[in-house]
């Protein structure tokens, strides 16, 4: 839902940022394999109760990292594979946050952990099956950003992900209310984009 008034911001001092970058020799596919690095290592401070350095960390790998690598690729030249490897690296580190948590204190967290993961499985399927009718259709967008998929706004997006996780780090205490809600509306969003898909591919 904010991730398409987040690129309004972002996307010209990150576009700034990937111009200058590129032309030092980075490369998209190293930023966000690193991106995926800070994530899985914010993942094990949340495991071990360093949750401070945790919010810093999940914020430069999932806002920093996933943002600049997307402008490296558009400065230098997007790929297919450089946008299969960011979705790939962005669901892992989705799914390691709340493993953390589980992990963590399994007997607290565990059932909302698993409730929690199972919406990301499930709101995760139908954005990759929707993306994939969009390509066979030929439908584009850019509302979110010049991506390698096809992004359909959601209630639940990346921006609204990162700052839970963050809400969990700095309380991790509330963490199974919050799975419990944030699951939730990680479900209702599937349901919606069923519903597009059946409104638009039928």
């Amino acid at each position: 839902m904010l991730d398409g008034m987040m690129r309004g911001v972002i996307d010209a001092p990150l576009d700034q940022s990937g111009r200058w970058l590129a032309a030092r020799g980075a490369t998209a596919n190293a930023i966000t394999l690193g991106g995926l690095v800070l994530g899985l290592v914010s993942a094990g401070m949340i495991w071990a109760g360093w949750s401070g350095l945790a919010v810093a960390l999940v914020l430069l790998s999932s806002r920093l990292a996933d943002g600049l690598d997307g402008a490296v690729a558009r400065a230098r030249g997007k790929t297919d594979f450089g946008g299969y490897l960011d979705i790939v690296c962005d669901f892992a580190f989705y799914g390691a946050v709340p493993l953390a948590f589980v992990l963590r204190d399994p007997g607290v967290n565990g059932v909302a952990g698993a409730f929690l993961l199972f919406s990301f499985y499930v709101n995760a399927a139908t954005f990759l099956g929707y993306a994939i009718l969009a390509e066979k259709h030929g439908l584009q967008t850019r509302s979110r950003g010049e991506k390698s998929l096809y992004f359909t706004a959601g209630l639940m997006e990346g921006t609204e992900t990162i700052l839970c996780f963050v809400a969990l780090a700095l309380w991790p205490g509330l963490f199974p209310v919050l799975a419990w809600i944030f699951g939730a509306l990680c479900l209702l969003t599937a349901v919606a984009r069923v519903a597009l898909a059946a409104r638009r591919f039928r």
